[in-house]
């Protein structure tokens, strides 16, 4: 059975809970409760009229007012009908609004007093007016009270979605953001690459004289340079410029140890374990991989004073099989530095790590440490 034939059979037994339920409430009311009430034929007829009456109430989603307006006349004079009228009141005032539901209220009041005047033993007018505008103003009470519920659900529901779809968009544009710094970042250094390329055949351009060695190491250097420039090239693509180009520091992991002796002069507690394995010198770490490096950990310590201040910190920089590990570790404490943060920080490492090939974690373990990791491959 799909889904839809089963919400089908669901609304169809409701449909008929509610029927037979106002049609067995009116059974009750005219062979039990009515002192006087139809006799003879005029009681088949009000039962065989009540029937018919109840079964409109299939209709109480699709027009409710239409149904509840006939059902108050039908309960003017058809006992069996007092209850399916007070049903229909109650969807009106659940689906419309509070001033056509007490409309509709008053009418059955109005319903009541006429059904007094046909069969006038069966209780005082007063009473049967105080009956009535009791059950009516409870019936109208309870529907309208569950549509205001409804409608306040409704409402957060849209605030909900409203900020879920605004914070989407706002981590979309810390993305653009850090696209952008990376691909300017990345202009700079491949410009400089192709600028080295271009000296070095210029050279021997305007100087084929050289010897073989000279030519053998003019080669190589524009060799390297024109890889480099492609290694830079290939993190680019797919990241949009906007807007022009500036100059931007271009650390690597040689530059760590300065980052740490800032850190630390600042007064910040920092221990840096860098595995002796890696050349911070060499150019994988003074390249894209070293500049990420030190983003990352830069990162990590900026967010373990603002939000962990006089808490130690713990980096470490290793080699794990084909990837470099870059761990930031410090513990959580209950007091901050009381600086806004918007996390664009983190969301931007994440970012940038995932264009490097890489990924990268973060978050706050059973020991009541925040752990920075992430993971870069080597080239």
């Amino acid at each position: 059975m799909s889904a839809a034939s089963g919400a089908d059979w669901r609304r169809a037994a409701r449909s008929a809970v509610v029927v037979l339920a106002a049609y067995a409430g009116g059974l009750l009311l005219l062979y039990t409760v009515l002192e006087q009430g139809p006799t003879g034929i005029w009681r088949t007829v009000d039962v065989l009229v009540g029937a018919a009456a109840c079964l409109l109430l299939v209709a109480r989603h699709r027009a409710p007012l239409a149904v509840g307006v006939t059902l108050a006349v039908a309960a003017a004079f058809v006992a069996t009908a007092g209850v399916a009228n007070m049903v229909a009141l109650y969807f009106v005032a659940r689906y419309r609004s509070l001033p056509i539901a007490v409309s509709l209220a008053v009418a059955n009041v109005l319903a009541g007093c006429v059904f007094w005047l046909v069969y006038p033993d069966n209780m005082g007018l007063s009473v049967t007016l105080t009956v009535n505008v009791a059950i009516a103003a409870a019936v109208t009470a309870w529907g309208a009270l569950l549509q205001s519920r409804d409608a306040l659900v409704a409402a957060y529901r849209e605030r909900a979605e409203q900020a879920e779809a605004e914070r989407n968009l706002r981590e979309e544009h810390i993305r653009a953001t850090e696209r952008t710094r990376i691909a300017r970042e990345m202009h700079d250094v491949v410009a400089h690459r192709i600028s080295l390329v271009a000296l070095h055949a210029g050279g021997l351009e305007v100087s084929p004289g050289h010897d073989q060695d000279g030519i053998g190491e003019a080669a190589a250097l524009i060799r390297s340079s024109a890889v480099q420039a492609l290694d830079e090239l290939r993190a680019a693509i797919g990241v949009l410029r906007e807007g022009e180009p500036r100059t931007l520091e271009q650390p690597g992991l040689d530059r760590l140890d300065d980052l740490v002796e800032q850190a630390r002069s600042a007064g910040q507690q920092v221990v840096l374990d860098l595995d002796p394995a890696l050349d911070s010198s060499g150019p994988a770490a003074s390249g894209t991989l070293g500049r990420d490096v030190y983003r990352i950990v830069q990162e990590g310590l900026t967010n373990a004073r603002k939000h962990a201040p006089g808490e130690s910190v713990r980096v470490s920089v290793a080699r794990t099989g084909e990837d470099i590990e870059v761990d930031v570790v410090n513990r959580c404490a209950t007091v901050s530095l009381g600086v806004p943060g918007s996390s664009s920080g983190l969301i931007g490492l994440v970012e940038r790590a995932t264009l490097a090939g890489g990924r990268l974690t973060h978050g706050t373990t059973a020991d009541g440490e925040f752990v920075l990791r992430a993971w870069l491959p080597w080239p």
